[in-house]
């Protein structure tokens, strides 16, 4: 699901360039953590632990490493990188730092308004990723956040108002939100915003709690099911590929075995510049000295980021990428 600001002709300028970053086993996705600080109290996450002292080693600039990468896909994710007061210097500075590129936020929405939305956008972000694991108050407890959930849809609401058409929630598939799946979806359908799902692990910080055990992957089954059967009647609302999709149960069951690409199609660079392979990992070296990572024989999460880079390329996922969300009724 392309911004607006994207004609279809970038579809097969951004397909070149992914044949040629994997051709050359570049990383296609770079994430900037630009701080590990957070205001939120997630159970599943430490990130909140981060001493306000860290605030002193975070990266002035990521433009020099974004330049040596050049990827296809920028994320700016965190913590919570809405603490970052700089931020809109940070993403303008990639911005014009690569060329051809998609760039997305991702945040938990609490300090998300619609004027700081729209100086965003100016900066250089063409999608904004909001955390979303109910549509009632259990998304506030999870998160440790009074009221979130509701400031969350003013927002969103305040922003569509302002013209900013590319709003996805991030969805975490757990054992207590499968019946929360689809009217996630139809409620960002209403909204005009898409979904992306991710799976719930406990590599974070050994919380085990929402892992989804033998006795509902019946009930599970059923929730991707008619995820799918939705997101194959109406493109432009789910932004998984179909293959994600319809892998999660497996990864569930313990059925996939193939291994984790994390760090060859995907790294992370943590606020001081340093790589690590995946944001549960520990740092390897600073991007400066950047070495190819290798698949590596690990089973610990299935989060979309793997997933994806797993997933075959298929017609359906074309479709995907053309597609827009409009509000509907």
């Amino acid at each position: 699901m392309l911004s607006h600001r994207f004609k279809p002709y970038h579809v097969p300028l951004f397909l070149a360039k992914y044949a040629w970053l994997a051709a050359r086993r570049r990383p296609v996705l770079v994430h900037f953590e630009v701080t590990l600080r957070c205001n939120a109290r997630c159970g599943f996450c430490d990130y909140w632990k981060t001493p306000a002292e860290a605030k002193a080693d975070e990266l002035q600039s990521f433009a020099d490493a974004a330049r040596f990468f050049n990827p296809m896909l920028v994320t700016f994710t965190g913590g919570e990188p809405l603490l970052r007061r700089d931020l809109e210097d940070l993403v303008a500075a990639v911005n014009e730092a690569v060329r051809l590129k998609y760039v997305t936020l991702i945040t938990h929405g609490a300090m998300l308004t619609a004027e700081r939305a729209v100086a965003l956008r100016e900066s250089g972000i063409d999608q904004f990723s909001i955390s979303l694991d109910y549509l009632d108050g259990r998304h506030d407890v999870a998160r440790g956040i009074p009221g979130l959930t509701e400031r969350i849809f003013r927002a969103v609401d305040a922003m569509r108002a302002r013209g900013i058409d590319n709003i996805r929630f991030n969805t975490v598939i757990k054992d207590d939100n499968l019946d929360q799946l689809l009217p996630i979806v139809e409620r960002a359908a209403s909204l005009g915003c898409g979904v992306n799902f991710s799976v719930y692990t406990d590599a974070k910080n050994g919380n085990r709690t929402h892992l989804i055990d033998g006795v509902r992957l019946a009930e599970l089954d059923d929730a991707v099911a008619r995820v799918l059967d939705y997101k194959r009647r109406r493109r432009g609302v789910i932004t998984n590929s179909d293959a994600y999709l319809e892998m999660v149960p497996q990864w569930v069951r313990g059925e996939l075995t193939e291994p984790c690409r994390s760090g060859e199609r995907t790294i992370h660079l943590d606020p001081a510049g340093r790589v690590k392979r995946c944001p549960d990992f520990p740092t390897d070296f600073h991007w400066r000295d950047f070495e190819r990572y290798e698949p590596i024989d690990c089973d610990a999460c299935f989060y979309a980021c793997r997933g994806e880079a797993q997933a075959p390329l298929r017609l359906s996922r074309v479709r995907d990428v053309m597609g827009h969300a409009r509000p509907v009724a």
